[in-house]
């Protein structure tokens, strides 16, 4: 049984170029550098808060990000500062003082303070709260008191950026 000539000429042709059948990675690679490029000039300004999964935050549709500041978390049972475990909500609320004791204590240890400070630093002196959305208002606003009662000039409240809403007039009907 012969071959027909297409046949011979299709193998032919495959053997001819079988050598030439190997993959080129270098746009692959340039593409890669390109990507790795691009992420790390944007995930500069990424600002990473530790979050813990006690905390559910409210949302904002604020387009400015916090600067580095000191990190006050409270989640619906307990109250951190850094990570670092302060005190019970429960204790707070119980509390008469409008100041939270603890917290004040760690707000101002010289490790989180720095040197001696100036009206000018403490203008400049930067504190977020993330707190659960849950969390009575009256627990949120003795912790700010505390806060500000500790030199803290700026105090933010951490919350998850949220899709603009449409604005009345946009909306078309009919």
């Amino acid at each position: 049984m012969s071959m027909s000539n297409r046949a011979r000429r299709m193998a032919q042709h495959h053997l001819r170029h079988k050598a030439d059948a190997q993959l080129n990675l270098i746009p692959l690679i340039d593409i890669l550098s390109v990507m790795v490029a691009f992420l790390l000039v944007y995930s500069t300004e990424v600002e990473v808060i530790q979050n813990s999964k006690g905390i559910e935050i409210p949302q904002s549709i604020a387009q400015t990000a916090p600067k580095q500041s000191v990190v006050v978390m409270i989640t619906r049972e307990d109250l951190f500062v850094q990570g670092e475990y302060i005190a019970r909500v429960k204790d707070i609320e119980a509390a008469t003082s409008p100041l939270i004791a603890p917290l004040s204590a760690a707000l101002k240890r010289p490790m989180l303070v720095g040197q001696a400070t100036t009206e000018q630093d403490i203008a400049e002196r930067e504190i977020t709260i993330m707190a659960d959305k849950a969390l009575p208002y009256e627990v949120l606003k003795r912790v700010m008191q505390t806060c500000t009662d500790a030199d803290y000039g700026k105090i933010s409240l951490a919350v998850i950026q949220k899709e603009k809403p449409v604005a009345a007039g946009q909306v078309k009907t009919g």
